[in-house]
């Protein structure tokens, strides 16, 4: 199919882009990667009025670690250069292990993080990946600047909380208090699909025990799922076989699957439980290792 008619702006000032949206109503989208937004487009299940290409926004084709640790990923950055990304890899490790997993080459080649954010696609990596983390959203609009966290702006399956005049900036990944590690998995039926259910866990350790837990949830409910006592068992805690087990049983109750062509309530609920055990025992080997 092909898409309906739209306006197109490519703006090269944020205020001008911010003015369009204003102008729009309601009626406009942004386009930065496009790798979610055109085959909506192409599909009909959007027809906006206006579409407002970001490209030409200077300054947001960025990613950058801050002196106190602190990510900053700009709504240009492609996830393709996430995954190259040498400082990445070296400070944040569920991010690391997120980025080869998005979709296939092809996508990760122009989509971006912020975008996907925004998708706000209840199968989506990094919404899972960033949710784990604790991290955010900063926005700008016609009344200044905000920052909305992660975990309050997906607002239903592709719903966010974004104001029909806001661009989102960036994503912020605030700097760990111990020492960072994590993981992600997913279970896909081939590279590049959607995710049957998957599993971002990061955790931050001192002195042997777990200072901060996050564990998110991505296809297995209507939007990424916070699996918060899971989180909250692993508080204060050593990585035991006990404690892993524990984590796993709860975040696997945390999930809201529903039986599909790709498995069954129990299968899912299964594979989140296995992946959040398999992510915290890679976690606490690594930690005994390096003791």
């Amino acid at each position: 199919m092909y898409p309906s008619r739209f306006r197109y702006e490519a703006p090269r000032e944020l205020t001008e882009a911010i003015k369009l949206l204003h102008e729009g109503q309601g009626e406009a989208k942004v386009l930065a990667g496009g790798q979610s937004l055109v085959p909506l487009l192409k599909l009909r299940f959007a027809a906006p009025e206006l579409l407002v290409d970001i490209n030409n926004l200077p300054g947001l084709d960025y990613h950058r670690v801050e002196p106190d640790g602190t990510i900053r990923v700009g709504a240009l950055c492609r996830h393709a250069t996430l995954e190259r990304s040498g400082s990445l890899a070296q400070r944040q490790p569920t991010m690391a292990a997120a980025a080869p997993l998005i979709a296939d080459p092809l996508v990760r080649n122009r989509g971006t993080l912020v975008g996907s954010l925004c998708h706000a696609d209840p199968q989506g990596d990094w919404a899972a990946a960033v949710t784990a983390l604790d991290g955010r959203v900063v926005a700008a609009g016609p009344d200044g600047v905000r920052e909305i966290p992660i975990r309050q702006f997906a607002t239903g399956p592709f719903e966010n909380a974004l104001r029909y005049d806001e661009i989102a900036l960036e994503a912020v990944i605030p700097a760990p208090k111990g020492t960072p590690a994590g993981g992600y998995l997913k279970l896909e039926r081939r590279v590049g699909d959607f995710a049957t259910a998957g599993v971002a866990v990061a955790v931050e350790l001192s002195g042997g025990l777990v200072t901060r837990a996050g564990i998110a949830l991505c296809g297995v409910g209507p939007s990424t799922i916070a699996a918060l006592d899971a989180e909250q068992a692993l508080a204060g805690q050593a990585l035991t076989a006990a404690a892993i087990e524990r984590a796993g049983d709860l975040a696997a109750q945390a999930a809201q699957p529903r039986r599909d062509h790709r498995g069954s309530v129990e299968y899912k609920r299964h594979v989140i439980r296995t992946f959040v055990v398999r992510i915290l025992r890679d976690i606490a080997g690594a930690a005994e290792r390096a003791a």
